[in-house]
């Protein structure tokens, strides 16, 4: 599938950016589509960040997709924004209009939605625990109250933060957002569903989440979206004590997926072939 104006542009925005493996997933589904299209990493430092975005907006970028420290950024910059990104207050995915709009999405919330639904991970009617207050924990968030989720517990070592993102998106979820600090884990973690780690905590290199695990019932699900390594200490630990765990590449496969489509036109699939090829590129990474 080609142009008459040659390849379609469009990369990943971040600082740093080397160790993302965006390249190496939408390099997958262009080979697959024999699509003439190229996906760059691109380094972007914080105070060059709008400067670069029309930069490459000028030379023919379809779009491009965000990652830390970028995502309010990209969410101040667009001129559109979907419900999600609304609702997160943080974009993933700025597409390139042909009118020189952009337009703003969060993709981490179907993304982490369709992970669990892939995992057949069900939380309707369910209480769930979220691990951190950042970007990533809102739309996580708001995954778990469309995926039906009951109640959802936010702990973070600073509960003022926890509050806020409770209190941010309330307007936005049917599911009771209870605000509390990680000390307060083991009274709240016995009747708990799915406990789900949206910090970097565990992330190859940083120290791992230190909770205990025999507070959780034994049908309890245990999630991370650190992806690098595949399994953290803390699914580890999960998985020895015989609970189901979900990793971080579902969610970071997902959410591609809107963004592949967006830039390059096609419907892409998230197969075992994916997920082997990105697990093979993060040990040749270790």
């Amino acid at each position: 599938m080609t142009t008459e104006d040659g390849p379609k542009l469009a990369g990943v925005v971040g600082w740093p950016v080397a160790h993302s493996l965006s390249p190496r997933l939408h390099g997958f589904w262009l080979k697959a589509h024999r699509i003439d299209g190229v996906f760059a990493p691109l380094a972007v430092r914080r105070e060059d960040f709008s400067v670069v975005l029309r930069g490459l907006r000028l030379a023919g970028f379809q779009g491009v997709s965000i990652t830390l420290p970028h995502k309010q950024a990209a969410f101040s910059l667009a001129h559109s924004l979907d419900a999600d990104a609304r609702a997160a207050g943080a974009a993933n995915l700025l597409v390139f209009r042909r009118d020189g709009a952009i337009d703003g999405f969060n993709t981490d919330v179907t993304g982490f939605a369709a992970s669990l639904a892939q995992e057949k991970v069900s939380v309707d009617g369910a209480k769930a625990i979220l691990v951190g207050a950042g970007g990533a924990a809102r739309a996580v968030a708001l995954a778990l109250d469309r995926r039906g989720a009951r109640a959802i517990w936010v702990l973070n070592r600073n509960a003022a933060r926890a509050r806020v993102l409770a209190q941010d998106l309330a307007p936005f979820v049917h599911a009771r957002l209870i605000a509390a600090q990680l000390s307060d884990w083991s009274a709240i973690a016995f009747d708990a569903s799915l406990v789900v780690n949206a910090t970097s905590a565990g992330l190859r290199g940083a120290a791992s989440l230190e909770l205990s695990l025999d507070a959780l019932p034994a049908a309890a699900v245990v999630c991370d979206i650190v992806y690098d390594p595949v399994e953290t200490e803390l699914l580890r630990r999960a998985r020895a004590r015989g609970l189901r765990t979900v990793d971080g590449l579902g969610m970071l496969m997902h959410q591609a997926a809107p963004a592949f489509r967006a830039f390059f036109g096609v419907e892409p699939e998230v197969t075992t072939d994916l997920r082997l090829t990105l697990e093979r590129a993060l040990c040749r990474h270790a």
